[in-house]
């Protein structure tokens, strides 16, 4: 089965609460390449790829158990491209 890309914006109090790098921790361990990046608006981008199983388990991380505060993940998903290699924090 073919690698997927998730695109998720996560609305809340994401900044300067360690998301992003909690965010990397957990897809590291899910297996996924990506990237966490902060947004000029304040919410986080998230793009990562891998199995569709480790994506969607990923989203529910983030609407479940990531510090801060999520109010909103607006996900979609993709094909992936294999543009990254390991997952970073942007």
């Amino acid at each position: 089965m073919a690698d997927e890309r998730l695109t998720a914006t996560v609305s809340g109090r994401v900044q300067g609460v360690g998301f992003r790098y909690w965010t990397r921790g957990q897809a590291e361990l899910l297996g996924l390449d990506g990237l966490a990046e902060n947004r000029p608006d304040g919410t986080v981008r998230i793009t990562a790829e891998g199995p569709r199983q480790s994506l969607e388990r990923l989203v529910s991380l983030l609407e479940s158990e990531a510090p801060g505060r999520v109010d909103r993940v607006d996900a979609s998903f993709a094909e992936a491209t294999g543009r990254f290699r390991d997952f970073g924090v942007g």
